[in-house]
Parts: structure tokens; sequence; C-alpha cells
């Protein structure tokens, strides 16, 4: 890559996360993965303090099977997770990922067990 130039994803993740941004009533259900693993994250980006976190390297999360189940296990964990902090919504910031395969299963997963975007 040259210098100066950003990858499509960065492109992605900046024009995305200008939009965004998570609040104490409302924080920002942000998701990473890599090509082996899978996190999320709720955060409160006004005192830039994270509130729940979760991803594929927890030991609540089976690493078995294919990689979509672990991600939408690890979408019903940080779900969880939230609402035993007393949290429903949130911004879903898929950090200039796709909404598909990986990041749509943890979305639905999230969905399945309590969160509301």
């Amino acid at each position: 890559m040259q210098a100066g130039t950003r990858s499509a994803r960065e492109r992605r993740r900046v024009r995305v996360g200008r939009k965004l941004r998570g609040t104490a009533d409302r924080p920002r259900l942000s998701v990473y993965r890599s090509n082996a693993q899978i996190y999320a994250q709720l955060i409160d980006d006004d005192r830039g303090h994270t509130l729940v976190a979760a991803s594929s390297l927890d030991g609540d999360v089976s690493g078995d099977g294919h990689k979509t189940d672990v991600a939408r296990r690890v979408g019903e964990v940080v779900g969880d997770r939230a609402r035993a902090a007393g949290i429903t919504r949130v911004v879903f910031d898929r950090g200039g990922f796709r909404y598909a395969g990986r990041v749509k299963a943890l979305a639905e997963g999230a969905r399945e067990h309590g969160l509301e975007f």
C-alpha cells in the first residue's frame, strides 16, 4: 500500500464513525473481526469508557464450531452482559466491516438476547 492511502475498510470505518456516537443511555456496540477472532464492546463515548465487552476468546464463549456460530454466541454473551448492566438500547457500529456473515450473526445474537438497535 502506498504511503498516505487508506484501506477501503478504514475509509468506511471513518465514514460510518462520523455519524455514530455512544452515550450512557445508548452506548455504541463496536464490532471488530479479525481472521480468527471477533470482539464486541459497548462504549460510552461521552466518558470514553467501555461498559461491557465480549470476544471469542472469553471462557463463556465456546470455541467449537463454525466462526459464524461463534460470532452469534459472542453476540448472545454481550447481550446478556448488557442486560445485567441495565442496558437495552444500543447504537450498532460495524467498524467498516460489511453487515454480512460474522458481523450479522453477532448482531442477531445480541438482538435475540435483549439488545435493541
